[in-house]
């Protein structure tokens, strides 16, 4: 299967940037550099197999303390005069790996997320070339040398232009050489030179987010962004409540406990475990756990809630949540629960997956109140926390 390949253009000055900082693509953006921003986001894709970044050959030493390590990175080479150069030279050196795609990525956009890189991938084709874009919404304005209103400029149909821009990798290269055997210059991206030979591009709609730091103002402004970003932290909560008949022992938060009586459900009547599936559920919006594991279904009969609980850590995980905290407090006026307190966290721990720091156990009785009170069943209350990270959906 051919492989994708990721061609980074850092070799720029950035004299519009302003400031004493450096190259724009090396100064702090939240603690990391703005070109380790931008290479995370393809060294993370899974459809992402090499990247090569093309630095200024003064910067050697700036893009190795700035660039991440990480297996799918290939050796830097150096850029050229131009931008047009400095790609061409990145394209030639990908040559002898000769992917099936490359896109080629500007560092100075380091807000890139991974939708907008499948959306490119797969908008490339042979003989077709894919271009990420927003639509203009500005009124725009064509203006003289004093800088006085010529003409309004329709609209309908312009673009303002992104990357990664997404090519099949021998077109891309062969578009760049024969622009640079016309003697065709000044092209600022890549879309130009593909048009400059007759290939096509399709536009990939993308959003204004995807933002190039040209000036001081930009890299501020994207500083604000960044601190203004919270992790998405989700609070679920969950109940579950099970009638008592005479048996020989009640399984609680996955420790059986043996007792005279035993809790009357369709599975194991696990209440604890039962409250803490729900509270995950609740963190991702996503029913309840008779929705997951209906009790008409035969399949569940007499089944370990362990099963329930794992079922819900993988649906958190699989949208991008990390479980911080689990909290149940269990019901009940018989058995006492504090001597089973630690094994009952670290069966729950075990579960999920978690440490065990990160679990809480607690227990209450009914002050001999209600169905509880007279033991006739066994309640519990969980909270279940999640933290999703600033590019996942957690729904």
């Amino acid at each position: 299967m051919a492989r994708n390949a990721v061609v980074m253009v850092a070799a720029g000055r950035g004299e519009r940037m302003g400031g004493d900082g450096g190259p724009k693509q090396y100064r702090d953006l939240g603690g990391k550099s703005v070109l380790s921003r931008a290479a995370r986001a393809f060294l993370d894709h899974p459809d992402v197999d090499h990247m090569l970044v093309v630095v200024h050959p003064d910067d050697h030493d700036l893009y190795a303390a700035a660039i991440p390590d990480d297996a799918k990175l290939l050796p830097p080479v150096s850029g050229g005069a131009t931008r047009q150069q400095s790609v061409l030279n990145g394209l030639e050196a990908l040559e002898e790996i000769a992917p099936g795609k490359v896109l080629i990525h500007d560092a100075a956009r380091p807000f890139v997320t991974d939708s907008i890189i499948s959306d490119v991938l797969a908008a490339i084709a042979p003989g077709q070339g894919a271009l990420p874009a927003c639509a203009v919404a500005d009124t725009l304005k064509r203006a003289g040398k004093a800088l006085f209103i010529e003409e309004t400029v329709p609209r309908d149909g312009l673009f303002g232009a992104q990357t990664p821009q997404g090519f099949m990798f021998n077109e891309i290269l062969s578009a760049h050489r024969e622009a640079a055997r016309k003697g065709i210059a000044g092209l600022t991206d890549d879309a130009s030179v593909a048009e400059a030979v007759g290939l096509a591009v399709r536009i990939v709609p993308a959003p204004q987010s995807n933002s190039k730091l040209t000036t001081q103002a930009d890299m501020e402004a994207a500083r604000m962004k960044l601190a203004s970003r919270f992790p998405d932290v989700r609070t679920g909560n969950g109940y579950d409540v099970h009638q008592l008949e005479p048996g020989d022992g009640v399984t609680l938060c996955g420790v059986f406990i043996a007792h005279d009586q035993r809790l009357k459900g369709h599975s194991d009547a696990d209440v604890g475990l039962h409250a803490l599936t729900d509270a995950l559920l609740g963190t991702i919006g996503d029913g309840d756990i008779g929705s997951h594991f209906p009790p008409s279904d035969m399949r569940w009969k007499g089944a370990s809630s362990d099963r329930f609980l794992a079922h819900a850590v993988q649906l958190v995980r699989q949208r991008g949540g990390v479980i911080t905290h689990l909290d149940v407090s269990l019901i009940c006026e018989a058995p006492r629960i504090g001597p089973h307190r630690d094994q009952m966290r670290a069966r729950i721990a075990e579960i999920a997956g978690v440490e065990i720091f990160r679990v809480a156990v607690k227990a209450t009785t009914n002050e001999k109140i209600g169905f509880i009170g007279r033991r006739e069943g066994i309640a519990a209350i969980a909270t279940a926390t999640a933290v999703f990270g600033e590019e996942h959906d957690a729904g």
